[in-house]
């Protein structure tokens, strides 16, 4: 009889792709999945594009904050948990994995009230409320950050990294210059800001364009409607609102990247070994989590690190030239990191609560 998991997690991208990651591996140890995510989230595409059988439960947001919605969401929350527990008294899973986001939290309540071991995982330096919520649910958590340790209780805690996608590590470095319309005589630098990009390190590339093509490439991937149209067919750089199946090869083409900080694109990162200048959100935009990994990664020798506020012409390329001029520094230190096997180490905790 194969071994039966259900994956959760949802409402951004963050809480799916580990789920992605981990998907190859247990398919080659025989188990069955099943996703639970949310009813209108974005994972519902994600897995079922990938052929994965998910089925969508209610869920809601517990906010901090005053909102009407405050009144009406927990009731949303409470017929969620009805409906996992019935999915998983149909399903019996032997484990829950869960990668965290509201819809998480009836599923992990779910599991726990039968009996179903439930092993999540937390991307962020600090729990967010969902995994505060959910782990008194939870047997192990994982984590991806050596600070997130005192946040987590001990007998619980599990440094493991973020599960990594094994295609992103299997790209072309002549396929991506190719697909790119680059030569390779030049280093090339990929810009990357996330699904909607990021429109204030748009603007900063642009704006010091002609000094950085002297030295560089660039690769820009600038998010939806962030195409500056003046600049198509210039050469030594190219721009894209999205990239999905090629991604691989135009990180395998990059020498350098430029990058926001959530903890899966740094984990990514990471694991690729590439140079990075990580420029986060800015507090006042976020909870400040993007801050607090990127310090994270400059301790542990992985990025440079540069804030928003403190971007400029000058500071933006002195970042990269010294970033280029210490790249060997950088690229030796994610050589010696053991965060970058969380796959192998994730579905061991998933095997042991198995034989539990």
């Amino acid at each position: 009889m194969n071994k039966r998991i259900i994956l959760t997690g949802g409402g951004t991208a963050g809480h799916v792709t580990p789920n992605m990651a981990l998907i190859p591996r247990l398919k080659e140890k025989g188990y069955e999945i099943l996703y639970i995510g949310s009813v209108n989230g974005i994972e519902q595409k994600l897995i079922t594009d990938i052929g994965v059988e998910y089925r969508a439960i209610s869920s809601g947001k517990l906010r901090r904050y005053f909102d009407l919605k405050n009144f009406t969401d927990p009731f949303r929350v409470l017929k969620g948990y009805f409906q996992a527990r019935r999915i998983i008294r149909s399903f019996r899973p032997d484990v829950v994995f869960s990668k965290g986001g509201f819809v998480a939290v009836p599923v992990t309540f779910a599991a726990k009230r039968q009996g179903v071991p439930v092993i999540s995982h937390e991307s962020d330096m600090t729990p967010g409320l969902a995994n505060k919520l959910s782990m008194p649910s939870a047997k192990k958590i994982c984590c991806n950050f050596p600070e997130t340790l005192k946040y987590l209780p001990k007998e619980k805690e599990v440094l493991t990294g973020s599960p990594i996608r094994e295609e992103l590590l299997s790209g072309n470095r002549e396929q991506g210059l190719l697909y790119a319309g680059l030569d390779g005589e030049k280093p090339v630098i990929m810009i990357i800001g996330g699904s909607l990009g990021a429109v204030h390190i748009n603007d900063q590339v642009r704006a010091v364009l002609d000094r950085l093509l002297e030295s560089f490439d660039v690769i820009h991937i600038c998010g939806k409607g962030h195409l500056e149209p003046s600049l198509q067919g210039r050469k030594g750089y190219v721009q894209y609102e999205y990239v999905d199946a090629p991604l691989k090869d135009l990180f395998a083409a990059s020498d350098m990247i430029v990058s926001r900080a959530g903890a899966n694109a740094i984990c990514e990162i990471l694991a690729l070994r590439k140079p990075n200048l990580l420029i986060p959100l800015p507090k006042a935009s976020s909870r400040g989590d993007q801050i607090l990994n990127a310090r994270s990664f400059e301790e542990q020798g992985f990025s440079k690190l540069l804030m928003e506020e403190d971007m400029n012409d000058e500071s933006f390329l002195s970042a990269l030239r010294e970033l280029w001029d210490e790249r060997s520094r950088y690229v030796s230190s994610m050589e010696a990191s053991p965060l970058s096997n969380a796959v192998d180490v994730i579905t061991g905790l998933i095997e042991d609560a198995c034989k539990k």
